[in-house]
């Protein structure tokens, strides 16, 4: 099963029309923090995720059910499937925050960059949805495309201060999307973006997988 496969199991329905109670970023940012091999507690990830400790040993139990995490007296820690699936994600994926800038909606900014969606994204529309659902104020989506970044779907000249962040820190390859999440605090912001980009990965996974 792919990295996003255990994502979608994880958050699927623990009993019928019931919800678990946190999304697939939840789960994308709890295995963020579990794979940073400090060896976090429940309580801490309660209060980094901004969810309840009662949803988050949901989460935890299946993390551990598809054997993912394990705990010790240090904290949880990624299993080495965990792991594997952690690297996987790594792989499509980098992040960071992102300065207020003239294409940002929010003082608050987190972009996540991933590689090679370019041809997956229309208007960026469904990106800004999906930050929109998981509370963020919007989301911007850039793509580098002939040693360029364009906003797509609109005739625009980018200000030198995105330019130059995006390509010193996230360091673009032709055919990479940036997707930039914005909100009022750094959380809202991170979980926005992070949103955006699972929502294209699934797009890319669905058509991959009908192939």
């Amino acid at each position: 099963m792919s990295a996003l496969g255990f994502i979608y199991e994880i958050v699927e329905k623990v009993a019928p029309g019931r919800s678990p109670g946190y999304s697939k970023a939840h789960v994308l940012m709890a295995l963020d923090l579990i794979g940073s091999g400090l060896g976090i507690g429940r309580q801490k990830l309660s209060k980094e995720l901004r969810l309840g400790e009662g949803i988050v040993r949901t989460m935890i139990r299946r993390l551990k059910g598809y054997g993912l995490v394990e705990a010790s007296r240090e904290g949880m820690r990624l299993t080495s499937k965990g792991t594997e699936i952690f690297k996987e994600l790594e792989e499509r994926f980098l992040t960071c925050e992102f300065p207020e800038t003239s294409i940002t909606v929010g003082s608050k900014n987190y972009a996540v960059l991933v590689k090679g969606a370019a041809e997956k994204v229309s208007r960026g529309v469904e990106q800004r949805d999906a930050a929109l659902i998981a509370g963020a104020r919007g989301a911007t989506t850039l793509v580098y495309k002939g040693d360029q970044l364009q906003m797509p779907g609109v005739e625009l000249e980018l200000d030198s201060l995105t330019e130059d962040f995006v390509l010193s820190n996230l360091k673009p390859c032709d055919g990479d999307v940036i997707l930039i999440g914005s909100a009022d605090t750094l959380f809202d912001a991170e979980i926005g973006a992070k949103s955006a980009a699972l929502k294209l990965l699934e797009k890319m996974f669905e058509e991959q997988t009908s192939l």
